[in-house]
């Protein structure tokens, strides 16, 4: 079966090239100096260093792992090539939230980069597949576990 494409912005392609970079050149070397020095420590059966350094070696190894097979079936959406009349993956948006009255701004992100917390939304989850393809002054709902959300979106803008 094909793996499925993952979208990435270019900031996004370029934060987990670093980290890859830096868990092959940095981390790797220092769990393998972990491990060695726990080996010299003597009998590995009851040496708690060594496993934890083991256990740290395995995830940097996923971690690894994961992000190559990212960036294999990335596709990178160019930011300068975005539609500003319609949003899409790329764009940042601000809303106006009908029911607290105020404005909210969130970018537009592929699942792989998505962090609530920063302000980048998925355009998988249920406010990013409703936001998709809509325009300045369209109003949005949203069905969410507290119920109807209901947006207005005011501007749309390129991720910077």
């Amino acid at each position: 079966m094909a793996e499925k494409k993952k979208i990435l912005t270019y900031a996004g392609l370029r934060a987990l090239e670093d980290e890859l970079e830096n868990l092959k050149v940095v981390r790797r070397k220092e769990v393998a100096g972990k491990i060695k020095e726990a080996r010299e420590q003597g009998d590995l059966s009851e040496n708690a260093e060594y496993d934890a350094a083991k256990d740290e070696q395995r995830d940097i190894e996923a971690r690894i792992e994961e992000i190559e097979k990212i960036l294999k079936n990335a596709e990178v959406v160019v930011e300068d090539e975005v539609d500003l009349d319609k949003i899409s993956i790329g764009c940042s948006v601000v809303l106006y939230d009908k029911e607290f009255e105020e404005e909210v701004e969130y970018k537009i992100v592929g699942s792989t980069e998505a962090n609530s917390l920063a302000g980048k939304i998925s355009n998988e989850s249920p406010l990013g597949k409703a936001l998709i393809g809509k325009g300045v002054g369209d109003d949005i709902e949203v069905e969410a576990q507290a119920g109807i959300i209901e947006y207005k979106v005011l501007k749309i803008d390129r991720n910077i």
